[in-house]
């Protein structure tokens, strides 16, 4: 069994010496600069994808300006697409499955937003659909995607592929939570350091 551990934890280490990190650094920025025009950031995946943006909208949210809520009143808005699971089953039930994430994008996006589409194998009908949707509005897409990235990391401007052989689902989105963690963290000090400069 500890070999078992011993060699999950070496695929990890392994698969996180290839990560881009300008990829995840031009990630931050398009986010910085969307903060700047005030717009939102609509992040979307299905499954455990979905649980991963539904998580980092809770946590983005809420804790970058944990520290400074009286004095930061302009914030980020980050929104989950679809925002309900109800808006998903009347989008999959009334439209077809492939439009869950464009049908309420199509609802929302303006030019100042951007995307963070999340699919481990970069090929989901419905993360296309909607990655294709931000793109004629000329909205930056942000894409983490695993295994060779497939679609995804094609089309995504910003393109954050957790590269592994197919399959190893648990490795590419404990990696994407980890990379969306990052992301926050790195405001959060960002704004708490603005905050005790200014």
């Amino acid at each position: 069994m500890e070999t078992y551990i011993k060699k999950f934890i070496s695929d990890v280490e392994n698969t996180l010496q290839t990560l881009p990190i300008k990829e995840i650094a031009r990630a931050i920025n398009v986010i910085h600069a969307t903060y700047e025009r005030d717009g939102r950031i609509y992040i979307f995946g299905n499954g455990g994808s979905l649980a991963l943006a539904t998580h980092w909208v809770s946590d983005f949210n809420k804790t970058v300006f944990s520290h400074n809520l009286e004095k930061q009143t302009r914030r980020f808005q980050a929104i989950r697409l679809p925002s309900t699971e109800e808006e998903l089953s009347a989008w999959a039930n009334d439209v077809g499955y492939e439009m869950v994430f464009a049908g309420p994008l199509s609802n929302y996006i303006q030019e100042n937003d951007c995307v963070i589409a999340i699919s481990s194998s970069g090929n989901s009908t419905n993360i296309i659909q909607a990655v294709e949707l931000a793109q004629k509005h000329n909205v930056a897409v942000i894409g983490l995607s695993g295994f060779d990235g497939g679609a995804l990391n094609q089309l995504a401007e910003v393109k954050i592929c957790v590269k592994t052989e197919k399959g190893r689902y648990s490795i590419v989105e404990g990696i994407h939570a980890m990379i969306l963690h990052l992301i926050t963290q790195y405001f959060q000090d960002y704004f708490d350091h603005a905050t005790r400069s200014s």
